[in-house]
């Protein structure tokens, strides 16, 4: 029996560290399996949305585009549904944190992926706002010029444009079909888009831009030879591909768009809404609470503005805003002024940061005037990501477009948005994240962390003083009320069956905004199903993070290692943010 015993204990002894050495090898045998199918999942983005990877600065595909036909479409969902099952067959038990949440972030786009498939928004792909026409015509602010080979690659681009308007018509023949179609309204500023780009002379066409400036590089028989080849790609293919998709937007798509606004009156337009609203807000929050909560805002914002108006000499809201809309100090006097309000603003806010973040981002911001074939439809002013490698600074786009129409009330507030603290500082940083996967650091699609981070950003300029001006400070209390209303009238249009004409007197009535803007606005809204209530979700949720930090970390808290932990693991969806948070909270305390 002793003998048995012992050799038990020996055979035991022997077995424990060769299971738990086999049990390692398992182990990372499967972290492994995640890291490769993660870094597959990246290169495929990149190699069927080129656009994307010279966006955010590789150029190995930037003498593609992407390929819109059915067959695309349909290998591209197959693809997301192998993707996901590989992906759900890895068991992360004794991962790290880092990659059960890389695992986690990667599940759920997935999901949500195929979720959005049934709704075939691809057939859709042309909006006033942010369609396919106008998406090419900004390609050349984002490409690089260093070199002949950059050159060419955009010259390959030009020649297959005709290609993807062709595509998109498509597309959109399809949509006829299957009754997906954008107001009809909004189609004829589609048409009018597309011709006037395609009317452009060769020296005012978005497409020669780059001819204005040859990089050092470039010698001169080069910079000749490239010049007549790019104009003549861009007069023989382009404005004339462009001048055929305008056309049949004009004279076959349009008449034929929606009358009612909201996306309630599209096939399954009510779960189209709800689905857009859980991916624009990263919550389960029903249309109808959102609306309430948004009028209750209104409310509670209405208090604050009225403090200043009757600070400024004025017993009620309505008389002051119509003071500010027609006072012609508070309109802007030309485009220039706009630009130099904007840079002003960036400037100040920089030497301010090191208060409010200990890690601040490398990546410069430029102050540059918004392309004016989309400003006439683009808001006041609007922010372009820099290169993750810092070769292409990040833009605020100023629109200065009818500037005499613009007041320069939420000027300030808008710059901290667009650029820092705001979409500027948070992008530069995710990017230049080390240690999480890219398709964490270049996330462009949670609305709610980004948008929301960048409205929470505005609030900053007061608490470091900014906002001196009793105009610019009501200004930034509109900005919170746009944000407000954005809450009601989005979900009004498209939850309760609001009109065009409900959204706009909505705005008037609580808002002293310029009718330029306005309009722009609730057209965008149109356009652009729930995306507006990914703004003040984002704020609101980060406001409360903050609270709860404050309270029970009480004098440990700082604001600075507060905003550290809210950046440092770029774009996440609210519910992951608050984990994230309540673990930065747990680790202070």
């Amino acid at each position: 029996m002793r003998t048995l015993f012992l050799l038990l204990s020996l055979t035991l002894g022997l077995l424990v560290p060769f299971l738990a050495h086999a049990a390692e090898q398992t182990l990372a045998a499967r972290r492994a399996e995640l890291d490769r199918l993660l870094a597959d999942e990246w290169e495929y983005t990149l190699r069927t949305q080129p656009e994307l990877a010279t966006q955010v600065g590789d150029n190995r595909y930037n003498d593609r585009v992407s390929d819109y036909s059915d067959k695309a479409i349909a290998d591209d969902l197959e693809h997301a549904r192998q993707s996901l099952a590989r992906f759900e067959a890895i068991n992360v038990a004794g991962f790290p944190e880092q990659e059960k949440l890389n695992h986690a972030l990667m599940l759920r786009s997935l999901r949500e992926a195929l979720d959005a498939a049934k709704f075939r928004d691809w057939e859709m792909p042309a909006t006033q706002f942010g369609g396919v026409h106008l998406g090419y015509a900004s390609l050349p602010f984002d490409s690089p010029f260093r070199s002949v080979k950059d050159y060419e690659d955009y010259l390959s681009r030009l020649h297959q444009l005709p290609r993807v308007l062709d595509q998109s018509m498509e597309q959109m023949r399809n949509g006829l079909r299957d009754h997906l179609m954008p107001p009809k309204y909004l189609l004829e500023k589609v048409s009018s888009q597309a011709q006037g780009i395609a009317d452009d002379s060769l020296d005012k066409s978005p497409f020669c831009e780059p001819l204005k400036k040859f990089h050092d590089a470039v010698s001169e028989a080069d910079r000749k030879r490239l010049r007549e080849q790019i104009e003549s790609a861009v007069k023989s293919e382009v404005a004339p591909a462009y001048a055929r998709f305008a056309k049949f937007v004009r004279e076959d798509y349009a008449p034929h768009g929606r009358l009612d606004p909201g996306v309630w009156s599209l096939p399954d337009g009510e779960a189209r809404y709800r689905f857009a609203v859980r991916h624009q807000t990263t919550t389960d929050f029903p249309a109808e609470r959102i609306h309430e909560l948004g009028l209750r805002s209104v409310t509670e914002i209405e208090g604050q503005m009225l403090a200043i108006a009757k600070a400024q000499g004025f017993s009620d809201l309505k008389s002051f805003n119509q003071h500010i809309q027609q006072d012609p100090k508070l309109h802007a006097k030309s485009g220039q002024q706009l630009f130099d309000l904007y840079t002003h603003y960036r400037d100040q806010m920089y030497t301010k940061l090191p208060e409010l973040f200990g890690r601040l981002p490398k990546n410069k911001l430029d102050v540059v005037p918004m392309e004016a074939f989309r400003s006439a439809s683009a808001p006041p002013a609007d922010y372009s990501i820099g290169a993750g490698d810092g070769s292409r600074p990040g833009r605020i786009n100023v629109n200065e477009h009818a500037p005499e129409k613009r007041l320069l009330l939420n000027v300030e507030a808008i710059a901290y948005h667009e650029g820092v603290p705001g979409h500027h500082l948070q992008f530069s940083i995710a990017q230049e994240l080390t240690g999480l996967p890219p398709f964490r650091k270049y996330n462009l699609d949670l609305n709610a962390y980004t948008e929301g981070w960048a409205f929470y950003s505005e609030r900053l300029g007061k608490e470091v003083g900014f906002y001196q001006d009793p105009y610019s400070d009501y200004g930034r209390l509109q900005n919170e009320m746009w944000r407000a209303v954005r809450w009601v009238v989005d979900t009004g249009v498209h939850s309760q069956h609001w009109t065009r004409q409900q959204m706009v007197d909505f705005f008037h009535e609580h808002t002293a905004m310029d009718d330029e803007n306005i309009n722009t606005e609730v057209d965008r809204y149109i356009a652009w199903p729930a995306q507006a209530l990914s703004y003040k979700m984002g704020q609101m949720r980060i406001l409360e993070l903050r609270g709860r930090a404050q309270k029970e970390l009480g004098p440990k808290f700082d604001l600075r290692e507060f905003h550290d932990a809210v950046l440092d693991q770029g774009p996440l969806p609210l519910d992951m943010l608050e984990t994230r948070i309540s673990g930065w909270i747990s680790s202070k305390r």
